[in-house]
C-alpha cells in the first residue's frame, strides 16, 4: 500500500492510506542507512494488523527540509504580522531565498491587517513577483484567497512565533491548533506547536504547522547555497544575463544590470539590500563547507 506521512511521534509514523491512517514503525534498513522517513514522505507500508503497519520503502522526494523536517514542501506561505514583531524585509528575504533553494515557492501573507495599513510591504513582494495577501485570521479577511492556493499540494506556513500561524490554519481548516500570545518584552510568542504535523485541505493538498520563528532557516554556512543565492532572488532573473561580466556578484561592479535595475526602481531596493546582507554573511565560506 503507498500513503503519506501526516506526523511523525516517538518513532512511530501515522500513514494515511485512502483515508484510513496507521500506526507504523519504519524498517531498521532504514536507521542502517542513515536515512529517516519524514513527514510529508510518499512510502509504501505493509499492514501487519488493523491499524498498525511497517514502512518498507520512501519514495523519492522532490525536496527534504531539517528544520523543520518535513518532506515534498510545494508552497511556503511565509507570515508576518503588523506589530509584535513588525514585518522585517531581511527575515521575509532570507525565508524566500531558502525556499528557493529548496525547490519551494514561497507565498508572502501579512496578517492582522485589522491593526494598521500593510501597503508599502505588499508593494515589494508584488513588485518583486511573489504571490502577497493581506489578511486578518481575527477578522476572516482573506481567508478564501489562501483557502486556493492550498489544493493539490503539500503546503507549510513559517515566520516568527505570535504572527499568527496557527490562527490562520484554524480559520482556513475549522480547526482548533494551539495559540500563543506574544510576549510584549520580547515580541515572541509562545511556542504552542511542538512537532510537524500535516491537516488535509478541503480540495485534495496537505498543509503543515510548524514549530515558530527557527522552524525555517536560512543556512548561512552552506556553500552551494552561496554559489546559487543570485538564482534565489527570482526578481534579479530578468537582469543577470545582460550583466558585462560573467560571474558577476551583483554587488560593486561596473555594468551590473541588477544594480542597474535597483537605480532604476524595477528591482526593489529592500531586496538587493537583503541580498548583500547575505553575501556579507557567507563571503567567507569555502567550498568544502557545502551541506548539499
Amino acid at each position: 500500500m503507498f500513503g503519506i506521512i501526516l506526523k511523525a511521534l516517538s518513532g512511530f509514523y501515522y500513514v494515511e492510506v485512502d483515508g484510513v491512517v496507521y500506526e507504523c514503525r519504519a524498517r531498521g534498513s532504514f536507521r542502517k542507512s542513515g536515512i529517516s522517513p519524514l513527514v510529508g514522505d510518499r512510502v509504501q507500508i505493509e499492514r501487519v494488523s488493523d491499524g498498525e503497519g511497517v514502512i518498507n520503502d520512501i519514495l523519492p522526494r522532490k525536496n527534504a527540509v531539517k528544520r523543520p523536517p518535513v518532506a515534498n514542501v510545494d508552497k511556503l506561505f511565509i507570515v508576518s504580522s503588523y506589530t509584535n514583531p513588525p514585518p522585517n524585509c531581511l527575515l521575509i528575504d532570507k525565508m524566500t531565498v531558502a525556499a528557493r533553494f529548496n525547490n519551494i515557492e514561497p507565498v508572502i501573507v501579512f496578517n492582522k491587517c485589522d491593526m494598521g495599513d500593510f501597503s508599502q510591504w505588499r508593494e515589494i513582494y508584488v513588485k518583486s513577483g511573489f504571490k502577497t495577501f493581506v489578511v486578518s485570521a481575527r477578522d476572516n479577511m482573506g481567508m478564501e484567497c489562501i483557502k486556493q492556493e492550498l489544493g493539490n499540494c503539500i503546503s507549510a506556513f513559517t515566520g516568527n512565533t505570535g504572527v499568527g500561524k496557527s490562527s490562520i490554519l484554524n480559520r482556513l481548516l475549522n480547526m482548533d491548533i494551539a495559540t500563543g500570545e506574544v510576549s510584549q518584552k520580547l515580541g515572541r510568542g509562545r511556542h504552542t506547536t511542538r512537532h510537524t504535523e500535516l491537516y488535509k485541505t478541503e480540495n485534495n493538498g496537505f498543509v503543515a504547522d510548524t514549530p515558530g520563528f527557527s522552524s525555517f532557516e536560512l543556512d548561512t554556512q552552506d556553500y552551494a547555497l552561496k554559489e546559487k543565492l543570485a538564482d534565489c532572488f527570482q526578481d534579479f532573473d530578468a537582469f543577470v544575463s545582460d550583466c558585462r561580466f560573467v560571474g558577476c556578484t551583483h554587488t560593486k561592479e561596473a555594468g551590473c544590470a541588477v544594480i542597474k535595475a535597483v537605480n532604476n526602481g524595477k528591482i526593489q531596493i529592500t531586496r538587493h539590500q537583503s541580498y548583500m546582507q547575505m553575501v556579507e554573511d557567507m563571503k567567507d565560506l569555502k567550498p568544502w563547507q557545502s551541506r548539499k
